[in-house]
């Protein structure tokens, strides 16, 4: 796992790259000297190794911006959602986060019109292509790109790039970036516990190491901090099983406003509820 400083190395190479014009040029580089001191001065304290986010609000985003209109792409507020995505994953990764991962898609959002669906899963497609090219902020930074769900519901075009991705980037030694998709918790345990059965091969009963190890979430790290974004304080079926200790944050802003002084906040809360976090998950663990 590469450091803060070498990622920040990194991305200073990836941007002196792809800035076509010198004012772009001096200002993305101004912008990102002084993450870099944010950062620094943000990293005397503990730094969460995994961030999840709910990235909640961006139809309504749109509704309240007058976006959605029969003249205008309906998938407006997402496709200002994932440019939200793609500077929060930016600056995560910047400031030492090891893992990132973002609800994307749940098997209820395919209870939506069909046409909406289909507007989501070729917007999906899309994003992921962007995510995974060669020349992309991703790839400079070496992330790990994974999918968590049931992957055999999405349409065959969205869940060919999906695999793709992880393909091209299974070998990656940097951030882990996991994607859940066609995704819910229940889902999730569902699929580890029938995984675990058909292992027993002889064992009388499934231990719990066994749903962990079959979990689409294993060998990662539980999360640190949980942010639903539009304030909601509703989980909405995601990562319960790995969330015992993680802090809940529901910031107000719509996804597509959530803004590099939110991310900070969120790891500011995170650092003054640490010391009570980890002494509560030592006494449990130790009690077991």
């Amino acid at each position: 796992m590469s450091t803060i400083s070498e990622r920040f190395s990194i991305l200073q190479s990836h941007l002196e790259k792809n800035c076509k014009s010198k004012i772009s040029k001096i200002s993305g580089y101004v912008g990102f000297i002084m993450r870099k001191l944010l950062f620094s001065v943000l990293s005397v304290g503990p730094i969460p190794a995994h961030v999840a986010i709910i990235m909640d609000g961006n139809r309504r985003f749109a509704k309240r911006h007058s976006l959605l209109q029969d003249s205008i792409d309906p998938a407006s507020g997402h496709r200002l959602g994932f440019r939200s995505l793609i500077s929060t994953i930016q600056y995560s990764f910047e400031m030492g986060v090891k893992c990132v991962t973002v609800y994307a898609f749940s098997i209820d959002n395919f209870k939506r019109s069909p046409q909406e669906v289909q507007l989501l899963m070729d917007l999906m497609r899309e994003k992921i292509e962007e995510m995974s090219a060669e020349d992309g902020v991703f790839q400079a930074l070496h992330v790990k790109i994974n999918f968590w769900g049931n992957l055999e519901l999405l349409t065959e075009p969205t869940r060919l790039s999906a695999k793709r991705a992880m393909d091209t980037t299974v070998h990656n030694k940097g951030p882990e970036l996991s994607v859940c998709v066609a995704y819910t918790s229940t889902n999730e345990i569902t699929h580890a516990i029938e995984a675990s059965v058909s292992e027993l091969k002889g064992k009388d009963q499934v231990q719990v190491s066994d749903l962990e190890r079959n979990l689409y979430s294993a060998g990662c790290v539980e999360p640190d901090i949980i942010i639903r974004t539009s304030g909601e304080t509703r989980l909405s079926n995601f990562l319960l099983w790995q969330s015992d200790f993680t802090h809940l944050q529901n910031p107000k802003p719509l996804w597509p406003e959530f803004s590099l002084r939110h991310l900070v906040w969120a790891v500011l809360e995170y650092q003054r509820v640490y010391a009570y976090l980890k002494n509560k998950k030592e006494g449990i663990e130790k009690n077991k």
